[in-house]
C-alpha cells in the first residue's frame, strides 16, 4: 500500500500511529506529497478528487481518503484487538472522544492557516474563536484522562494523542498544559509509545 504523506500533517500522523497499533506499518510505503491550500497538487488530485492527504492507494490500485476511512481500512487488515469497538459503550465513548480529537486537530490547522495570512488581513476575531475553541477541548480532554489512561488503546486515544501533539509541534506558544494538568500528564506517557515517537512531527 501506498500512503500520500508528510510529515508536518496530523491526519497523516493519525493514520501511521495507527498503522503502527496495529502492527501494519511496514505495509505502507509512504510517498512524500506536498499539498497547499492555494496551490493544489495536480498529481494528487488524479488520485483523489479532494486533492487533500491522507490518501491511501491499495493494493488493487484504488484509492482511499479521509484520515478516519483509511483507519478503519487498516483495522479490518489484522487479527489483533479492533481499534474501533464493534458495538456497545465501548464503541460509542471511542467514537465520541474520536471526533472531539478530530475536531481539535480540525480547529489547529484552520487556526495555523489564519495566521498563515498576511497580519492586515488575518481576523482578530476568528483568531480568538480559535484560541477558545481550542482551550475548550482541552479543558474537556482535561475531564477525560483518567478514563483514557485506563482505557485500552482506541481510535479515540490515536486521535486525542495526535491532536495534542500537533499542539506541541505547531502551538508551543499556547502552552495548553496549563489548562489541562491531568491530560498533559496522559499525553506525556501516551507519547512514550512507539506509534508516538516512530511517527513524529518533522518541519520539513
Amino acid at each position: 500500500m501506498k500512503l500520500h504523506w508528510s510529515s508536518r500533517s496530523p491526519f497523516v500522523r493519525k493514520v501511521m500511529i495507527f498503522a503502527h497499533e496495529c502492527g501494519l506499518a511496514d505495509r505502507i510505503e509512504c510517498v512524500r506529497t506536498v499539498i497547499a491550500m492555494n496551490k493544489p497538487n495536480t498529481d494528487l488530485l488524479r488520485i483523489n478528487p479532494l486533492g487533500k492527504i491522507p490518501t491511501l492507494v491499495r493494493d488493487d490500485g484504488s484509492a482511499l481518503y479521509d484520515s478516519t476511512v483509511i483507519c478503519e481500512y487498516l483495522d479490518s487488515l489484522h487479527d489483533g484487538r479492533r481499534l474501533f469497538p464493534a458495538s456497545g459503550e465501548a464503541r460509542w465513548k471511542a467514537l465520541r472522544r474520536h471526533a472531539l480529537g478530530n475536531n481539535l486537530m480540525d480547529n489547529l490547522m484552520l487556526w495555523r492557516n489564519e495566521l498563515l495570512r498576511p497580519q492586515q488581513q488575518q481576523s482578530p476575531e476568528t483568531l480568538a474563536a480559535f484560541e477558545l475553541k481550542v482551550r475548550n477541548a482541552v479543558a474537556e480532554l482535561d475531564i477525560e484522562a483518567d478514563a483514557l489512561e485506563s482505557a485500552p488503546v482506541d481510535i479515540g486515544h490515536v486521535a486525542i494523542g495526535c491532536a495534542l501533539g500537533y499542539a506541541d509541534f505547531r502551538f508551543g506558544h499556547l502552552q495548553w498544559r496549563n489548562g489541562g494538568v491531568r491530560i498533559a500528564r496522559w499525553q506525556d506517557e501516551f507519547a512514550q509509545r512507539p506509534s508516538m515517537r516512530n511517527t513524529a512531527h518533522v518541519d520539513q
